[in-house]
């Protein structure tokens, strides 16, 4: 059986789709926080059992049966992600799974100027030690971040952002396709995959120009102090703790870590990955 965590989110939804186009839904199981989310799941013959990451011993249950084990990688950071994913590292050899696959990034470093980075670095080294066999999916810097600090260019047709560097953003779609292929595929990657990416590493100077294409309309490109940006987060309520996330997302930019473009995203899919371009007029049309 294939188990996927998190399967009521952005990534693990999608996985979880491509999975039934592959695969009978009797071969596929979720493990969710809130099994109401996953009903329609259950509806179509997904296995569907509850599992919390704080609560080691429902994700040993959750777990039961894993031959392959999809462990999408938690909305947190620092010792309280990493604790998390111990538990589900733990769990997963309770029960025996046969490999564990982790979304962890491009860029996952001890030393990336990137919180997260850094706790995908260390639970990297927790599959190591675990003696599971694992593959840590080096996902691209998802898009759909991008679109978020685009939000308000959208009525400003400024893009008022600090310094950075080239990203390769990528399409949570075309991740999920290549995650679902590696999961029923055959062993193709032992411990960290390359970068899958898109095709192009693009700075925010390179997305105005890509906007005022895709709209028809002119955007600017305004580089904001650190500090400036900083406030104006605070200002729109934005948790400190998050505020300081998001600009050591642009200080990791800027030190070159996400500005690797791999062929490998295109190789697991069978096409070229979706561009910025497509992807943000598709966000912008709905």
């Amino acid at each position: 059986m294939i188990i996927v965590t998190g399967a009521t989110g952005k990534l693990g939804r999608r996985t979880v789709e491509r999975l039934l186009e592959r695969v009978p839904a009797e071969r596929v199981g979720v493990s969710v926080r809130d099994p109401r989310k996953a009903r329609d799941l259950a509806d179509r013959g997904v296995r569907v059992r509850q599992g919390s990451f704080d609560d080691p011993a429902s994700l040993v249950h959750a777990f039961e049966g894993a031959e392959r084990l999809l462990l999408v990688s938690l909305d947190r950071t620092g010792e309280e992600c990493v604790t998390g994913h111990r538990h589900a590292i733990d769990a997963a050899v309770k029960a025996g799974a046969g490999r564990v696959l982790y979304t962890s990034q491009m860029g996952a470093a001890h030393d990336s100027r990137f919180q997260a980075c850094r706790d995908h670095a260390r639970t990297e080294d927790l599959l190591r030690a675990s003696g599971l066999p694992w593959t840590a999916l080096r996902n691209g810097f998802y898009a759909a971040s991008a679109l978020h600090f685009l939000e308000p260019a959208r009525s400003t047709r400024d893009i008022a952002l600090p310094a950075d560097g080239p990203v390769a953003w990528t399409g949570h779609d075309d991740l999920a396709e290549a995650t679902a292929a590696l999961l029923t595929g055959d062993v193709r990657f032992e411990g960290p995959t390359p970068p899958l990416t898109g095709t192009a590493a693009l700075d925010f100077d390179a997305v105005a120009t890509i906007a005022s294409r895709a709209t028809g309309r002119p955007f600017t490109r305004t580089v904001l102090p650190d500090d400036t940006f900083r406030e104006q987060a605070l200002a729109h309520s934005t948790p400190a703790p998050v505020a300081d996330l998001l600009l050591s997302i642009f200080a990791a930019a800027r030190n070159g870590e996400f500005s690797a473009v791999d062929p490998t995203l295109g190789e697991l899919i069978g096409r070229e990955p979706a561009g910025f371009e497509a992807l943000l007029e598709r966000a912008w049309a709905e």
